[in-house]
């Protein structure tokens, strides 16, 4: 199953290049090292909402690839939208294909809106994709990531993304806390030059040695390909049968470490990961392996971004990066954290509806 950050599951296939090295845990920061600032911080008083609401803005959302994340993400920009009174005129996915991105936002400009939102395939190339809304003096904020060569408050309103620092942490001390805070663990981390991952996997590594003196990493090893992560637990277990826990980077590859302690009838070791799965969460909830899932609040993201957007319309100053905080779903608070992340009930299978 497609894990709810979509988007790092595609980026993880594709960008398949050596690792410059983990960023360590404090303040999570963007893509170009702007400082998070909380979601919570962007707000509109009454008088501007209503001056939105009387402007008869519309917008446009260019979506990157299907996926759980990307829908949360999205029905947090259509539900601020509609509270704004501001139409959505056209919604469009690219199927991770940075030419049809490209046609995407080019025939979305027909309707002239008067936003558009998006995650740029590849911030590499990006500068075209958006270059006709740019040209046409439509307002463009981000998801996750801004083309290369764009600045902030000329070129695009804003990024919102995750606290990729808290999720980190909140997967350490969830670690922590299903250990009794002792206990050997392995480390898997995304091996790979992503900044969304590389200060998720940093901070909870930082969180692990600095926090709990008593829980030791004495396996670690970085992935690039998903798939590979079978492989990576078994080497650790042959070194260290006695495994009691291991982090991994994200959901797709902890469903691979999730099979390999299956087919070794290990049932000691404990996975805790990042970004919801459903098998994940089926695991956990029937006190399987799984013992916690570090989610970030999707449909606030989508939410945050339309409400920034329509700030920068009538004119407000906005921050480079905003980030919205992270939840740890466990066994015990699985349809609330699900809710708290996607904006939607869990499956059935999780709650036994």
């Amino acid at each position: 199953m497609t894990s709810v950050t979509g988007r790092l599951t595609v980026v993880a296939t594709a960008l398949l290049i050596a690792s410059t090295g983990l960023v360590a845990a404090g303040t999570t920061t963007g893509p170009n090292g702007e400082t998070a600032v909380p979601a919570s911080s962007v707000t509109l008083t009454p008088e501007e909402e209503d001056k939105i609401k009387s402007g008869g803005y519309t917008a446009g959302l260019a979506w990157h690839t299907p996926s759980d994340y990307t829908a949360a993400v999205d029905r947090g920009a259509h539900d601020e939208f509609a509270r704004l009174g501001i139409e959505v005129v056209a919604v469009s996915d690219a199927g991770f294909d940075p030419a049809k991105q490209k046609n995407d936002v080019e025939t979305m400009m027909a309707k002239e809106p008067t936003i558009i939102l998006s995650l740029p395939v590849d911030p590499d190339t990006a500068s075209e994709v958006y270059r006709p809304a740019l040209e046409a003096g439509t307002i463009v904020a981000f998801v996750d990531n801004a083309p290369t060569g764009y600045v902030q408050g000329t070129d695009y309103a804003t990024i919102v993304s995750d606290d990729l620092a808290q999720m980190g942490e909140k997967a350490a001390d969830a670690m922590a806390a299903a250990l009794g805070e002792k206990g050997k663990v392995g480390y898997l981390f995304h091996d790979a030059n992503f900044y969304v991952t590389n200060q998720r996997d940093g901070a909870f590594k930082e969180t692990i040695e600095g926090k709990y003196p008593n829980i030791e990493i004495v396996a670690e090893m970085g992935m690039a390909d998903p798939a590979k992560a079978e492989d990576v637990i078994n080497a650790f277990l042959i070194k260290n049968p006695d495994l009691d826990a291991v982090y991994v980077t994200w959901a797709e590859p902890a469903e691979f470490v999730l099979a390999a302690l299956r087919n070794n009838g290990n049932t000691h070791t404990k996975i805790v990961t990042l970004d919801l799965s459903e098998l994940l969460a089926l695991d956990m909830v029937k006190d399987g392996s799984v013992v916690a899932i570090v989610a970030d609040e999707a449909y606030a993201i989508g939410e945050t971004l339309a409400r920034a957007a329509a700030a920068s319309v009538i004119g407000k100053d906005l921050e480079p990066f905003y980030a919205v905080d992270a939840i740890a779903v466990t066994k015990d608070n699985v349809k609330e954290g699900w809710f708290q992340s996607l904006h939607r009930d869990p499956p059935a299978t999780l709650t036994g509806g």
